[in-house]
């Protein structure tokens, strides 16, 4: 394997939205591995799992803490004290083709699909999953 077609950490972890490990959450996603070889970040035993994973977190955060924008969700998703988080927005609206202070609906597929598609392209610097995991992955997140 060439030094251009190493694998990022949230790809080894198949956890391409680089969801962290928090202290004390006893959170057992689906899929999620047995082994805990990283301690910073979850680790799922298939793509489709972290990225459904990824989906599920998105959902919480419109169903359950009514964040609706690019802006707020990204906010609350790569915080200040670790990211560079006014780029990032900038990013994922550029990637989605819609202002970032524009409500969205993550209840449509289209839309969490897309949304999905931008995190794990800037977590990754791209995105080595076809269109058709990332549906189905949020598929399953939305059922």
């Amino acid at each position: 394997m060439t030094t251009e077609h190493k694998l990022t950490r949230g790809e080894r972890n198949n956890n391409p939205g680089n969801i962290r490990e928090s202290a004390g959450d006893a959170t057992r996603w689906q899929g999620e591995r047995d082994t805990d070889d990283d301690r910073a970040f979850e680790e799922f035993k298939t793509p489709h799992d972290g990225i459904r994973a990824l989906a599920k977190v998105l959902l919480n955060y419109q169903r359950r803490h009514h964040l609706d924008t690019v802006r707020q969700i990204i906010g609350r998703w790569a915080p200040p004290v670790e990211n560079n988080t006014e780029s990032y927005i900038k990013a994922v609206a550029r990637s989605m083709a819609t202002d970032a202070d524009t409500p969205l609906d993550l209840e449509d597929e289209d839309r969490l699909a897309a949304l999905t598609m931008a995190i794990i392209q800037h977590e990754n610097g791209r995105c080595i999953y076809p269109h058709s995991q990332i549906w189905a992955a949020t598929q399953a997140a939305l059922a």
